[in-house]
């Protein structure tokens, strides 16, 4: 059917019918229908806005976990665990789903917090932090970390590295592993991320290591030795680096699973650039690998131009991801993760049929789920 244009150029057009062409019509939240965190998250999908990133997101991380072939790295920055998010990716560790960790070590320490049975607490607005500080109550946004938590954490750490033997060169992944094995003897009744990772075998790396408690530990543990005459623990980065990319390189297919930005993204995303280089301008005959899923929850709008906000769009101009068009498959989602990560991953558990029921059996798993 043809209009004409009253816009003044005079110029006819032929109006489309999207039926025919075929666009995919939204649909009303009827909350009538809602009956789980996933009836409610495939609703929000059909959708719009923020609500439509969440459903296409939690699509996206459904197929990473459902590819028997994807390895699946989980990438943290921000307080999320001082938030009380880390069960959720304890959850994502020892139900297979994620394969490696990249975080930030200030939220690995704030999870030691968690897993040795210590709690994180409401800040009241109306003490000023003049007060919290002579008080020893470290603020994050709105909830305070005790002083006297992040002592019982050294107390662990010291533990860990007094046993560490000075001739074995220490990276972060080795040493996670080590405060998990900890973990898992000392807090067996506790859960959180590094004891997870110990259980299950999964790599947890913090590039970004004296920019951290932990990191502040050893720096503390070393002067000590170096004060009593031992030998002190050397630690090279390019240990991580090296383990992760060979890990990565035997993968068929990779994802990405990130929660804010930061070091830990890059770091991640940088093993394709890597590898290319490494085949460019070494000459190795190493297959050019980029990461086939990406799922990203980040409040950070693109225009302040950072790493956090950047979209996986402008990655792949990096040679950092797959390209749509060959296959390449995200979702991005611009909210609090502490709203989007458990509507996302509770969904998604619900549809792998790994959510466990009242009772504490696991449901059975349906078909086609990766095990």
């Amino acid at each position: 059917m043809k209009h004409d244009n009253h816009d003044g150029t005079g110029i006819d057009r032929e109006l489309h019918n999207p039926i025919e062409d075929q666009l995919i019509p939204l649909e009303p939240l009827d909350l009538s229908h809602v009956r789980s965190i996933n009836d409610l998250v495939v609703a929000m999908s059909k959708t719009a806005f923020t609500g439509r990133q969440i459903g296409e997101a939690a699509d996206v991380l459904e197929a990473m976990a459902r590819d028997k072939d994807c390895f699946v790295v989980m990438t943290l920055a921000g307080a999320m665990t001082v938030a009380k998010q880390g069960l959720i990716v304890a959850d994502l560790i020892e139900r297979g789903i994620v394969n490696a960790i990249v975080s930030t070590g200030a939220l690995m320490a704030h999870g030691l917090v968690e897993a040795t049975g210590r709690s994180h607490f409401r800040y009241n607005p109306d003490v000023p932090d003049t007060e919290l500080y002579e008080q020893g109550y470290n603020r994050v946004y709105d909830t305070l970390e005790p002083e006297q938590n992040l002592d019982d954490v050294e107390r662990v750490m010291a533990e860990v590295l007094g046993n560490w033997d000075h001739s074995e060169v220490m990276c972060s992944y080795k040493l996670n592993h080590a405060i998990g094995g900890f973990l898992a003897r000392r807090s067996k009744e506790q859960r959180g991320i590094l004891k997870s990772a110990y259980e299950k075998g999964v790599p947890v790396f913090v590039p970004a290591f004296t920019d951290s408690e932990l990191g502040l530990d050893i720096a503390l543990h070393n002067r000590m030795r170096e004060g009593s005459g031992r030998h002190k623990i050397r630690f090279d980065p390019f240990e991580d680096l090296e383990h992760f990319a060979s890990t990565l390189l035997r993968q068929k297919r990779l994802g990405i699973f990130t929660i804010g930005g930061g070091v830990p993204r890059n770091w991640s995303q940088q093993f394709g650039p890597f590898i290319e280089l490494r085949h460019r301008r070494l000459g190795e005959n190493l297959p050019l690998k980029r990461y086939h899923y990406g799922v990203r929850i980040c409040p950070e709008p693109v225009y302040w131009g950072g790493l956090s906000g950047s979209p996986y769009s402008e990655a792949i101009s990096w040679g950092k991801f797959v390209p749509p068009a060959e296959g390449g498959r995200f979702g991005e989602v611009f909210v609090d993760a502490t709203v989007g990560l458990p509507l996302i991953v509770a969904a998604v558990l619900e549809r792998l049929g790994k959510i466990k029921s009242v009772n504490g059996k696991a449901k059975k798993e349906k078909a086609g789920a990766r095990k």
